[in-house]
């Protein structure tokens, strides 16, 4: 008989700490001289929020950002401090572990830097009509989940509600200036280069991730939010990938596929996730988590 499911952390209240400023899915308190991130067990795909979470979803995936965060941090620097938590959180110690992260505040770049190397999502959607993706021209003939010749930088606009938009580099150098727009270009793809290597190594591929970065008050770039997670990456099953079908994946693509196929028409409050989808997503988490970091998170 399966063992129940634990109860999902969907929101976090710090009654000592200011009001937290909450995003989809972290829970963000602001300490004065850096932040306290929470990763919550919310879930969300196609810009809702879905009901229930998913159990253990936060550990899960802020411990997978800690791995990439330690093992790619000679690339850039990284928002992460001290994993040890001030003593005034004590109270909190149960909630917060393995789910929370102090960090360095840093003033956000608005624009989420994307990394493909292979074509699904959006890319796949805009290539059909185009031949293209942000702008860029590719090859005639590439099918759903095709490699890409080259890894290709894609980014887009950050949207505090509703879904980010594609973008080309030239806009993004326009707001930005060439210089730091470019810089943010090779990290972002020297970042996904190494990850895709070692994701190899382990039997999977990455097929595309978003990267958010941040300047000090230095004007350095920080590599900040979270870092090559199942939520802001796609990871597929090297095994059995084939052009042309869908990819067995590790990451968000199992519940929008549950969601498309429910009759929900994105627009209305989206329908309440049952059990097995639930455990599966869960599941799907976990097994990321394992292939990456080479252990079981802590829980």
């Amino acid at each position: 008989m399966a063992t129940p499911l634990s109860r999902p952390v969907v929101r976090t209240e710090l009654p000592t700490l200011p009001q937290p400023k909450r995003g989809k899915v972290r829970d963000v308190y602001d300490l004065g001289d850096r932040l306290l991130i929470v990763a919550t067990d919310r879930l969300s795909a196609y810009d809702y929020i879905l009901s229930p979470g998913i159990p253990d979803k936060g550990k899960i995936l802020h411990q997978m950002s800690v791995f990439w965060f330690e093992r790619l941090g000679g690339i850039v620097r990284h928002h992460l401090l001290s994993g040890a938590l001030p003593r005034e959180l004590d109270p909190y110690h149960s909630l917060l572990e393995g789910r929370s992260a102090l960090v360095r505040k840093a003033r956000v770049v608005p624009f989420e830097c994307v990394a493909r190397g292979y074509l699904a999502g959006s890319g796949h959607r805009e290539y059909l009509a185009s031949g293209t993706v942000c702008g860029l021209p590719l090859p005639a003939g590439l099918k759903r989940a095709s490699r890409l010749p080259e890894p290709i930088f894609t980014p887009a606009t950050k949207a505090e509600e509703g879904h980010d938009l594609n973008v080309t580099f030239e806009r993004m150098a326009d707001k930005l200036g060439g210089d730091l727009a470019g810089r943010l270009r090779d990290l972002t793809l020297a970042l996904y280069g190494a990850a895709a290597e070692h994701a190899a190594s382990v039997g999977l591929i990455l097929a595309d991730t978003k990267f958010e970065f941040g300047l000090d008050d230095q004007g350095e770039i920080l590599w900040i939010d979270e870092a090559l997670t199942p939520d802001s990456s796609r990871y597929w099953d090297a095994a059995t990938w084939e052009p042309g079908k869908e990819p067995a994946s590790f990451d968000k693509q199992f519940v929008r596929n549950w969601l498309d196929a429910s009759g929900w028409d994105h627009q209305s409050p989206p329908p309440t996730l049952p059990e097995d989808v639930v455990a599966g997503t869960r599941e799907r988490y976990l097994e990321a988590f394992r292939r990456v970091v080479g252990r079981e998170p802590v829980l």
